[in-house]
């Protein structure tokens, strides 16, 4: 059995101005139940999961959808402390789970085939996307940022899988990227001109991704390729809002 941690930190955005009182966008309701709760009740239906740790705001741990989770702990100001506040205490060599909390449409199908397909690659970190033809053939309105590679075309999903034990080198690389973001000339410090070159020219590969983040991180890193697109589906817009809702009236309606 896995352990999987959700992420329902953060400050108030303008998601969560939509519902009063809510911490966060995670405690945002849509279609009547807020999307921190569908995203724990998917995990709890997965006989693949075990121990939920929820890391939200202090003042949100009295909400009753959290009582779904087996343990509640606090978040942080930044991501990276909500996550180091998840993963505090446990085994440092073996594979957890980690969700964001604004997911949908998540199904037991894809968390499943997730951690399933974690445990085969072993990896230290591992990071979970989705190919476009997939999420067009499912979500063609949903929009979503693509990387285009070699190998096809690419977004980032709402898991990851990663052993404890990794979590001080990934601060100090969400810290640098987050430093970088807006300078070229630091990125490609980072990652090498080479590899930004060949993303430039859509000439990069997942191996060679991998390969690199692995340098980088002093440990072994894998993309997680999710045939599932409900795990790119997240609500980060008020017009993501509406959009869940349509695809979650749909969903029931089939």
């Amino acid at each position: 059995m896995t352990t999987a941690i959700v992420l329902a930190g953060g400050r108030p955005d303008a998601v969560a101005a939509l519902e009063p009182g809510a911490p966060n966008k995670a405690f945002v309701r849509v279609a009547g139940t807020t999307l921190v709760e569908r995203t724990l009740r998917a995990l709890r239906a997965s006989d693949r999961i075990g121990r939920i740790i929820i890391v939200a705001p202090p003042q949100a741990h009295g909400d009753p959808a959290l009582a779904l989770a087996d343990e509640q702990r606090a978040d942080g100001v930044r991501i990276t402390e909500s996550l180091r506040s998840g993963l505090t205490g446990l085994d440092p060599d073996t594979l957890v789970l980690v969700s964001t909390s604004d997911l949908p449409v998540l199904t037991t199908a894809s968390i499943d085939d997730f951690v399933d397909h974690a445990r085969r690659l072993d990896p230290d970190v591992g990071y979970g996307c989705v190919e476009k033809r997939v999420h067009l053939a499912c979500f063609p309105l949903v929009p979503h940022t693509w990387a285009a590679l070699r190998d096809g075309t690419y977004c980032g999903g709402g898991f990851i899988a990663i052993k404890p034990r990794v979590l001080p080198q990934l601060e100090r690389f969400i810290e640098r990227l987050g430093a970088a973001r807006k300078n070229p000339l630091a990125l490609a410090s980072i990652f090498g001109w080479d590899f930004v070159a060949r993303f430039a020219l859509h000439r990069l590969t997942i191996a060679t991704a991998e390969r690199r983040a692995s340098q980088i991180l002093h440990a072994r890193v894998r993309a997680i390729i999710s045939p599932y697109a409900e795990t790119a589906i997240n609500v980060d817009r008020i017009t993501d809002v509406a959009l869940a809702e349509s695809l979650l009236t749909t969903s029931n309606a089939t």
